[in-house]
């Protein structure tokens, strides 16, 4: 199975410790980049929540916010204040104030910014942290459910270019034995009507070195080969945004390849059709993980 990157995820738990509210946006994005808003008691479980999303997200730009409302029964979550601390920062302020003409009092919630003096008894925060654990992995299930989702419609879309162009590919071969024959009598009239006489032998060896320069099979083995592999990379699944990327970069140096050699009506209409459904195919994948 292959993921997208683009995806929405939206989970809460509630209970009669209050409630948790996980918002979570997927983007593209070249590596993975997590983005995490969180309120100030649920800050401490930062790294937790970075390495939990890493599990189980390899790339993208991931925005994570999550909002934390305690429950109006329950005081088990509520901060309570380090009075030996407070008292002596209050004490502190005032012989500060000693020093200044004009001194304005300290501020409550200047004291409570303070470090360690909102205090928050260890227990509970094991609770907050289980139960935020628990709706992150909801979420992120949600998430990667859409990522998934999504990522088979794209994966359908790929193989069905994948298709048109192993298409274009049977149009080519199948015109290849026609051309040289075709390039030969046209040069061959071009000689009768300029009423150019030319050595059989020497005739020969134009014809070989033009030949030369205008074959693409090679280039169409390439290219089915690299259509192989793509299909390949599609069903086998997984992180293949990278893979997919590169092959198609060498899937449009075939077609730009065999739309310079063609002097055939077809091979050129072949080698536009290609580098269209490359396109398209390379607009999309940049979505892929």
């Amino acid at each position: 199975m292959i993921y997208s990157m683009t995806a929405f995820a939206r989970k809460q738990r509630e209970g009669d410790w209050g409630s948790l509210v996980c918002e979570m946006r997927s983007i593209n994005h070249r590596y993975l980049e997590i983005s995490l808003h969180l309120p100030e008691m649920i800050r401490v479980f930062d790294m937790s929540i970075r390495e939990r999303i890493r599990e189980k997200i390899k790339r993208g730009k991931i925005e994570c916010t999550i909002r934390y409302e305690a429950g109006p029964n329950d005081d088990g979550f509520v901060f309570t204040v380090n009075t030996m601390l407070a008292k002596e920062l209050c004490q502190a302020s005032e012989n500060i104030s000693q020093f200044l003409k004009a001194a304005t009092p300290a501020c409550p919630t200047d004291i409570l910014r303070f470090p360690g003096v909102l205090v928050t008894k260890e227990s509970n925060l094991e609770k907050l942290e289980q139960e935020t654990m628990l709706l992150l992995d909801t979420t992120l299930d949600e998430l990667l459910a859409a990522r998934a989702r999504e990522g088979e419609e794209l994966k359908q879309l790929f193989l069905q270019r994948m298709d048109l162009m192993q298409g274009e590919m049977h149009k080519v071969r199948d015109r290849l034995p026609h051309i040289q024959g075709e390039q030969r009598e046209k040069l061959l009239k071009r000689f009768s009507d300029a009423k150019i006489d030319l050595d059989p032998t020497r005739l020969e060896q134009e014809m070989v070195m033009f030949a030369q320069k205008i074959d693409v099979a090679e280039e169409v083995e390439r290219t089915e080969t690299h259509i192989t592999e793509a299909r390949r990379i599609l069903k086998q699944g997984g992180i293949v945004g990278r893979r997919m990327d590169f092959l198609l970069q060498e899937l449009n140096r075939e077609a730009n390849t065999m739309g310079s050699k063609s002097v055939d009506s077809i091979l050129t209409h072949a080698a536009i059709e290609m580098k269209v459904l490359i396109e398209q195919v390379r607009e999309q994948i940049q979505n892929i993980e």
